[in-house]
C-alpha cells in the first residue's frame, strides 16, 4: 500500500496529498530560493500524477525564470512548489509544508556557490556549486 503524504500552507487554504513516493529532500541555496523563502529552500520531489490538490483557491504560479515556475499561497504567502519547464512530469514540494512525520532526509545541497554569507552548509550529503556539477 502506498503511503499518502499530507500537506498544506500556513493558513490552511491550500491542502494537498501525495499518493506516491517522495524523493528525499534537497536544499537549494540559489538566490531565487533565498529571496522567496528568506533562507534556503528544502524540497522533496514527486511525480505530478501523484500530487492531488484537495483545496487550492489561492495557489498562484509565476514564472521565476525562463526555465522554472514557482507556486505560493496567495492568501498567506507560503512557498509551496517549484517546477522545471523541462521536466513537467515532476514537481518539487516545499518540505516544510508536508505534515510529519515525513521520513525525509536532506540528501544534498545545490547552488552552494550562491549561498548566503551568514550560514554554513552542513557537511552531510552532497554539495554542488550549481545545479549539476
Amino acid at each position: 500500500m502506498t503511503k499518502i503524504h499530507h500537506g498544506s500552507c500556513l493558513c490552511g487554504e491550500t491542502v494537498y496529498e501525495v499518493h506516491g513516493p517522495l524523493r528525499d529532500a534537497v536544499a537549494c541555496h540559489c538566490t531565487q530560493c533565498r529571496k522567496q523563502t528568506g533562507h534556503y529552500l528544502v524540497s522533496a520531489s514527486a511525480s505530478v500524477d501523484d500530487l492531488k490538490m484537495l483545496r487550492d483557491p489561492h495557489v498562484r504560479w509565476y514564472n521565476s525564470s525562463p526555465t522554472a515556475r514557482r507556486a505560493f499561497c496567495g492568501k498567506c504567502g507560503s512557498t509551496l512548489f517549484w517546477q522545471a519547464e523541462a521536466q513537467r512530469d515532476r514537481i518539487s514540494i516545499a518540505a516544510g509544508t508536508l505534515d510529519g512525520p515525513t521520513g525525509l532526509v536532506i540528501e544534498g545541497h545545490i547552488f552552494c556557490a550562491d549561498k548566503g554569507d551568514y550560514y554554513v552548509i552542513p557537511p552531510e550529503g552532497y554539495q554542488r556549486a550549481q545545479w549539476t556539477d
